[in-house]
C-alpha cells in the first residue's frame, strides 16, 4: 500500500502540491480550472454587485473558474476572518481567496504576514499598468511589493446639483462659506464609513499645511497640531448640515438618495465617473456635474490581494490579471455600468484596444483626466484610523 501511495504521489503534478507560480502562466491558468474563487468585496453598490456578477460570466466562460462575491459591509471583516484562522492554525483552503482591498486593511494583513505573494508585478497584464503616472506600486503610502494588484482607479469629486449650486467650489473654506449660507443642503456618510473617512481625510488634506507629516504614521507628539484645522473645520460645519448633524447617511447610495430627492445639494464620491452613472441609471437629475477642489483632490488605487491560505490561489491570480485585462477595465469605465478610472497605460494597448478607450462616452458629469487636475496623495493609512475613531468619540450618531 505504502508502495502504490508513493508511486501516486510520483505521478501526481507537482502543482498539486506546490504553490502556484505566476511566472509561469500557462501551468496557472492549468490549475486555476475548476477552482472556486471566494471573492470578498464590498457589496453596498448594484452597479459594483453587477461588474462583478459580469467578471464571474466572463471567468466561468473562459477559464472554468466559479467567482463567489462574498458581499461585506467591511473589508475589515475579511481581514479578521483570515486573522482567525491564522491563530487557529488553518494554513490552508481558508474561507477568504481574494479580497478588494486598499490602506489601513492592506497595511495591517502586509505586517501580520496574511498575504499571499509577490505576484501582481508577475501576472501577464502587468506589462500594460501605468506604473509611471498612477499610484499602482504604494498603497497609501505603503510599498505594495506584488502583494496586491490594481484594478480601478478613485479620485474625490464633489457631485453638485447646477440647479441649486450652479458654481463649483475651490476649497474646504469655500465650501464652509456656502453651508453657512445654504444650512442643511451638505452632509456625508457617517465614519467610520470609508466615503464618510475620505471626506474627513480630503478636508484635512486641503486644511492642512503639514503635508510631510501626513505622509507618515500618526505620531502623538504633533498630532494635536496637525488636525488641529479639521477640528476647527468641524466644530463650524457639523451644525450646518443636513438634520443639523444630529444624523448621516450611512452609506455613498444612501448619499446620493438624498441628493435625488433634493434634500442635499453637493455630496462627495470617489469616482469620478459615479455621477453619470447614477445619472444614467436614474439615481440622480441630470442637472448634477461635479468638481474637484483648486489643490486637487486626494486619489488611489483600488485593489484585490490574496490571503496566504487561500485554497484557489491560482484562480484568484487569473481573477486578477482578468481585472486588468483592457476588456474588464474597459467595461468598468464605462459610466453606464461603474464609471471608474482605469489602471492601464493607453499607450501600452493594441491599436483597436486604445481606440475604444478613446471614443467612451465618459459621461454627461464626469470631467475629464485634464479637468480632474492633481491627484493628491493618500494620507499614511493610521490617519485614517485615528481621525475616524476621533470623529466617533467627537461627532458620533447612532452609536
Amino acid at each position: 500500500m505504502k508502495r502504490i501511495l508513493s508511486l501516486a504521489l510520483a505521478l501526481a503534478p507537482l502543482s498539486a502540491w506546490a504553490t502556484p507560480d505566476p511566472a509561469d502562466w500557462p501551468a496557472v491558468v492549468e490549475d486555476a480550472k475548476g477552482q472556486t474563487v471566494h471573492w470578498h468585496a464590498w457589496g453596498g453598490s448594484t452597479a459594483t454587485n453587477d461588474f462583478i456578477a459580469w467578471v464571474g460570466e466572463r471567468l466561468e466562460d473562459d477559464y472554468d473558474i466559479t467567482l463567489n462575491h462574498v458581499k461585506l459591509e467591511s473589508t475589515a471583516d475579511a481581514v479578521t476572518r483570515v486573522l482567525t484562522e491564522k491563530s487557529a492554525g488553518q494554513d490552508d483552503d481558508g474561507a477568504v481567496d481574494l479580497i478588494w482591498i486598499n490602506g489601513a486593511n492592506f497595511a495591517a494583513m502586509k505586517d501580520a504576514d496574511l498575504l499571499f505573494g509577490p505576484f501582481a508585478e508577475a501576472l501577464p497584464n502587468w506589462q500594460l499598468a501605468d506604473t509611471e503616472n498612477k499610484t499602482l506600486q504604494h498603497d497609501f503610502t505603503v510599498p505594495a511589493e506584488g502583494y496586491e494588484s490594481p484594478w480601478a482607479m478613485a479620485q474625490v469629486v464633489f457631485m453638485h446639483d447646477t440647479a441649486d449650486l450652479p458654481e463649483r467650489l475651490g476649497s474646504m473654506e469655500a465650501l464652509l462659506d456656502w453651508a453657512r449660507e445654504h444650512p442643511g443642503r451638505f452632509t456625508y456618510p457617517q465614519p467610520p464609513d470609508f466615503l464618510g473617512t475620505t471626506f474627513l481625510k480630503q478636508a484635512l488634506v486641503d486644511l492642512s499645511d503639514n503635508a510631510d507629516a501626513l505622509s507618515k504614521p500618526v505620531n502623538e507628539d504633533n498630532y494635536q497640531e496637525v488636525t488641529a484645522p479639521l477640528w476647527a473645520f468641524l466644530e463650524e460645519l457639523t451644525p450646518l448640515l443636513w438634520r443639523e448633524g444630529r444624523a448621516y447617511p450611512a452609506t455613498g447610495p444612501r448619499q446620493l438618495q438624498l441628493m435625488n430627492d433634493d434634500e442635499i445639494d453637493l455630496a462627495i464620491s470617489f469616482s469620478p465617473g459615479e455621477a453619470s452613472t447614477a445619472i444614467a441609471n436614474y439615481q440622480l437629475p441630470e442637472s448634477v456635474r461635479t468638481f474637484v477642489l483648486d489643490k486637487g483632490t486626494i486619489g488611489n488605487a483600488s485593489f484585490v490581494a490574496i490571503p496566504f491560505n487561500s485554497g484557489s490561489k491560482a484562480a484568484s491570480m487569473v481573477v486578477a490579471n482578468f481585472l486588468m485585462s483592457p476588456e474588464a477595465q474597459l467595461r468598468a469605465q464605462d459610466p453606464d455600468v461603474l464609471g471608474y478610472g482605469t489602471v492601464l497605460d493607453l499607450n501600452a494597448l493594441s491599436v483597436q484596444d486604445r481606440a475604444a478607450f478613446r471614443t467612451l462616452d465618459l459621461g454627461i458629469a464626469t470631467l475629464t483626466p485634464e479637468e480632474l487636475g492633481p491627484v493628491q496623495p493618500e494620507p499614511h493609512p493610521s490617519w485614517m484610523t485615528r481621525i475616524s475613531e476621533d470623529w466617533v468619540a467627537r461627532y458620533g450618531v447612532g452609536n
